[in-house]
């Protein structure tokens, strides 16, 4: 076609699958991205209003091109807050994995009768929840937002300037989130079929992180346990940690619930 008004469609997007967001669940929000902000060096892109129809308030902070959010409810007798009196306090409770386009993920989970918990969709951003009986593990959540294929280009969830809040002098990033359960290779193998992908050695590989299965270490239950991060400064971070009361351990630290494994970026 030799027509100059004429443009071609733009190619669809390469398939891809990330570990772009952890989210954490906490009685009282502040005291955790307190926390978090100052043993991290990291700071607060976002606060979502729309996470108020679920009866809950949050923040985001970008860890790298990633991000970690923590939700807290505001009112009783919400999923979040069955979730912390189920676990016995603050701790992890969603992986949320970015990927180019939907319609292939929902066809998958129906025809492997994993059930949609809550369908997400507000402008740009389309997102599945899916089912947490039917996953094992923790909640599970597959987004995508239009153009958001460069990992430094839009993500919805993380507001439309979370560029500007990126701090990475002490953390480059999210290596790999943890899930803790009594037979980890029966959670893993669910997830593998979930997510199409092979577990090796009770680990999953994502295109830019990793999903580990390990057994319950800490009497909790099944559940969001670590998270291992690409640190730049991990004597930082654990001074700070320290600074705080948290509890620290050479090469770890606690916050939120939640035990953070300091990998050299």
């Amino acid at each position: 076609m030799n027509d100059p008004a004429f443009t071609a469609p733009a190619a669809p997007a390469a398939p891809y699958l990330r570990l772009r967001q952890i989210c954490l669940v906490a009685q009282a929000l502040d005291p955790v991205v307190d926390d978090l902000c100052a043993v991290f060096g990291v700071e607060v892109c976002h606060r979502d209003p729309e996470v108020g129809q679920f009866g809950l308030h949050n923040a985001l902070m970008p860890f790298g091109q990633q991000f970690i959010e923590v939700v807290a409810p505001i009112q009783p007798d919400t999923a979040a807050g069955r979730y912390l009196a189920r676990r016995g306090g603050d701790g992890g409770y969603m992986v949320i994995l970015d990927t180019e386009a939907l319609p292939r993920w929902k066809a998958h989970v129906a025809a492997i009768g994993v059930r949609v918990a809550a369908p997400l969709a507000l402008g740009d951003y389309e997102g599945l929840q899916l089912h947490p009986r039917d996953t094992g593990g923790a909640l599970l959540e597959l987004n995508t937002t239009l153009g958001g294929a460069a990992m430094d280009g839009p993500y919805w969830p993380a507001g439309p300037h979370w560029q500007q809040h990126v701090r990475t002098a002490r953390v480059a990033g999210i290596a790999a989130a943890v899930l803790q359960a009594p037979e980890p290779g029966a959670l893993a193998a669910r997830w593998s079929q979930i997510l199409q992908r092979p577990v090796a050695g009770e680990a999953l590989a994502l295109d830019n992180a990793t999903l580990r299965f390990v057994p319950d270490g800490d009497g909790r239950g099944e559940g969001l346990s670590a998270l291992v991060l690409h640190t730049r400064d991990a004597a930082a971070i654990e001074a700070a940690a320290r600074a705080r009361g948290l509890p620290c351990a050479e090469g770890t630290v606690q916050v939120g619930g939640v035990r953070f494994v300091l990998q050299p970026a």
